[in-house]
């Protein structure tokens, strides 16, 4: 019976001690990141682990050249798109994809893949690549520590993602051709009850298009938005713009008037500045 007992002791505590490894937490060597970035008409998400330098030589060493990277650390990374996108001159369409690169000393190849779960060279199947390019390296004056994917340059249509780690900095970038949707949808949305005025002026302005019929618009916003102080300064720089000085100047002084009633001061130094550029 005594044998028992203490057999059965020596197995409870051993459960205890399996337990309390089980609740001990520590800090994950590389930390995981999911970025979601916004640009043109859609957004971008990634996820993938950081790992760090620590002493390490990384580029040619701890990363191979001529071998295929997870492009991170512990789980494969993963790079998804809401709507279709341009990269490297091909349309790749919305979903999740798998992002894995084969550095090399002066330029690495960039892998859009349908795989998911490569986290080793053999794992890798040429034959799921969605898109494949070449980007340059560039050398950073400084070195950083943990690596990181991160955007950069981003307009209307295109963004730049950047690959950075120790003093190596890859960049590429991703497009997406938004005009033809934006234009069907103000066509569409002009025969509303209520059109959106400014946002398709401020559109055609900022895409060059036809600056006197944003201007129509813009006359049309400040009489539907009377108190909005930043419609009658884009209507007054718009108008200054097309060689109408005096009604530019109505404008923003009546923009001005607003701006300090609204106490909003940068406004009223926007207004300031482009009433003296005009005498």
């Amino acid at each position: 019976m005594k044998k028992i007992l203490m057999t059965a002791a020596v197995i409870c505590s051993l459960f205890m001690i399996a337990e309390a490894q089980q609740q001990l937490k520590t800090p994950p060597a590389s930390v995981s990141q999911t970025i979601k970035q916004q640009f043109a008409l859609t957004e971008i998400e990634v996820s993938y682990s950081r790992p760090s330098m620590k002493g390490r030589k990384i580029m040619g060493d701890l990363v191979p050249y001529g071998k295929v990277w997870r492009t991170g650390a512990n789980n494969a990374t993963t790079i998804a798109f809401k709507d279709e996108v341009e990269i490297g001159g091909k349309k790749v369409a919305a979903g999740k994809y798998g992002l894995l690169t084969i550095p090399g000393a002066s330029e690495w190849t960039v892998i859009i893949t349908k795989q998911l779960d490569v986290t080793s060279p053999s794992a890798y199947k040429q034959d799921q690549d969605v898109v494949r390019l070449t980007a340059a390296v560039d050398n950073l004056p400084v070195s950083v520590e943990t690596f990181m994917i991160t955007f950069d340059n981003a307009t209307n249509t295109s963004i730049t993602l950047m690959m950075i780690w120790e003093n190596t900095i890859v960049t590429f970038p991703i497009k997406m051709e938004i005009d033809s949707k934006v234009m069907a949808d103000i066509d569409a949305q002009m025969k509303t009850a209520s059109p959106p005025y400014f946002q398709s002026a401020m559109y055609y302005i900022e895409n060059n298009k036809d600056l006197k019929k944003a201007s129509e618009w813009l006359d049309k916003a400040v009489k539907s938005e009377p108190e909005a102080y930043w419609v009658w300064y884009q209507n007054a720089n718009l108008k200054a713009k097309l060689g109408n000085k005096t009604e530019a100047a109505t404008l923003a002084k009546k923009s001005r008037e607003l701006a300090k009633t609204a106490k909003n001061e940068d406004y009223v130094a926007l207004n300031d500045k482009l009433l003296a550029s005009l005498n």
